[in-house]
């Protein structure tokens, strides 16, 4: 696969037959890339997740995609966006390939009909200077070798003629134009538009929610929102609660 398409979206795209991590790979020489950089494989071998989960899928079935960044000049505080501008981004591909409902699951889990068929894992670079955000995407899986029975893939979803290179330029093209667009309004997710396009595309805002927070403790309530920060709003009997980090279920009562 030479991912003809996708090279044109992007400075550099370095295709590896094999990876243990995307992620590690391109954070280990993001000093001599340039902005928008990106490795992809189709055969990860130690992919992480978020909340220190495992990805892992049979060779040539599933993609791992990252993505470097070097956002220079943004204020800190606007870097808790690019995992969920990635997760948008993701959504708005999977969308042009399979008839079922895109949504995204609060930060970027990316799910069809409410199966999941993308995660995200944004790390900051060591020197913070840039940030890589590695995407997983199920393509050909069959049904039965789906790691969980609440996954799913492209295929499973009803995606026909199923081309790697069509679906990343499609992931490419969706993020280098929303992050373009969050860096000339400065990192301000709302004259950006990027706040509203994120909440309209989560499936969790107003959905009752059972959030595991970091702690342990569990936090259930209603997603009400997503705050100027990027940070799940959830209204409990304990009042309003801005959500960081967690790991949200979604309730079906």
């Amino acid at each position: 696969m030479d991912f003809r398409r996708s090279r044109t979206i992007v400075p550099v795209l370095e295709h590896l037959e094999e990876a243990g991590s995307t992620n590690d790979v391109l954070v280990g020489r993001a000093s001599d890339l340039p902005d928008l950089s990106v490795v992809v494989t189709g055969n990860q071998t130690g992919g992480r997740g978020r909340l220190g989960r495992v990805w892992v899928s049979p060779p040539g079935k599933a993609l791992a995609i990252s993505i470097l960044i070097k956002p220079i000049g943004l204020p800190p505080q606007s870097f808790g966006w690019f995992p969920l501008l990635a997760g948008l981004a993701m959504s708005r591909a999977v969308a042009q390939f399979v008839p079922g409902r895109v949504a995204v699951k609060w930060p970027n889990d990316v799910h069809i009909d409410g199966a999941k068929v993308s995660g995200t894992l944004a790390e900051l670079l060591p020197d913070l200077s840039g940030i890589v955000i590695g995407a997983g995407l199920n393509l050909t899986l069959t049904r039965d070798e789906l790691p969980t029975e609440t996954s799913t893939s492209l295929l499973v979803a009803g995606a026909a003629d199923i081309d790697p290179d069509a679906v990343l330029a499609a992931y490419l093209t969706a993020f280098t134009t929303l992050y373009r667009e969050f860096i000339t309004a400065g990192g301000d997710p709302v004259a950006s538009t990027i706040h509203d396009a994120v909440v309209e595309g989560c499936e969790t805002v107003g959905r009752s929610v059972r959030v595991e927070l970091p702690d342990g403790d569990d936090l259930l309530g209603t997603a009400i929102g997503i705050d100027d920060d990027g940070r799940l709003i959830v209204r409990s009997d304990v009042g309003i609660t801005a959500v960081a980090a967690g790991d949200v279920t979604h309730l079906r009562y």
